[in-house]
């Protein structure tokens, strides 16, 4: 599990744990992470930035010293740095891809033959309803969940044989520490927009061991890119962009 150290990696971690499951916990925030997995008895933290270079292959190596199958590969940190195009640049879209996009790629490149191994298997690439619909001053952002649900889906179909499954988590807004969206909590018109990192974990069980290939978090989000595609000028209109 990766991003395990609050919000929707702690608390999938917890409810894994809860349903049976022996979890290794990845995040950069040792201190959190060493908690975690006090709290949780059986697991195992591995402080580890996702960006370095050597970070795949050290946690494989934790992996194997484990002596365990690895049965759920969780793809789940992520970062944001919301910014317009003109002002963030290359550099924003660069460093975002590399913690939503690169790092999830260059684990599951590391991790792969130990889940074919262990199959049947599953991974859980945790994309976002941004994955589908790009809004104003997060396209970095938007590029990366893009990309990583194209990927999901496109791994899925060739893992199949392996006895791999493939599926994706697109959550909404989720109030998280970093992400309080208090604004939208405030107001009976924008609360049920936003969800717990609760609901996103039963997502990810629900696309892994579940064997769904793409859940929304919450459902009616569902209806996001299918009005998308239906009616792209109200879409862009709505979201500040003015006519097509």
């Amino acid at each position: 599990m990766t991003g395990a150290s609050s919000g929707i990696g702690a608390a999938s971690a917890r409810l894994l744990s809860r349903d049976g499951w022996r979890v290794l916990l990845v995040a950069r925030r040792a201190d959190r992470l060493d908690g975690l997995a006090s709290e949780l008895g059986d697991a195992v933290a591995v402080p580890a930035d996702l960006t370095d270079a050597e970070a795949p292959q050290r946690i494989r190596a934790a992996v194997e010293r484990e002596g365990a199958r690895l049965e759920l590969l969780v793809n789940n940190a992520g970062a944001e740095w919301r910014s317009s195009f003109a002002d963030g640049g290359y550099e924003n879209v660069r460093r975002t891809m590399q913690v939503n996009f690169d790092a999830a790629v260059r684990l599951t490149e590391a991790l792969l033959p130990l889940l074919r191994a262990s199959a049947p298997s599953s991974i859980v690439n945790v994309s976002s309803v941004a994955g589908r619909v790009g809004r104003p001053k997060n396209g970095a952002y938007a590029a990366s969940k893009f990309g990583l649900a194209g990927w999901s889906e496109s791994i899925g179909v060739e893992e199949q044989a392996n006895g791999v499954h493939v599926g994706v988590v697109l959550p909404g807004f989720i109030a998280t520490e970093g992400f309080p969206h208090k604004r939208l909590r405030a107001s009976a018109r924008t609360r049920w927009l936003v969800s717990t990192p609760e609901k996103v974990a039963r997502a990810i069980v629900a696309a892994g061991p579940g064997g769904r290939r793409e859940v929304y978090v919450s459902r009616p989000y569902v209806l996001v890119p299918k009005l998308r595609h239906l009616f792209p000028g109200l879409t862009r209109r709505s979201l500040g962009g003015g006519r097509l």
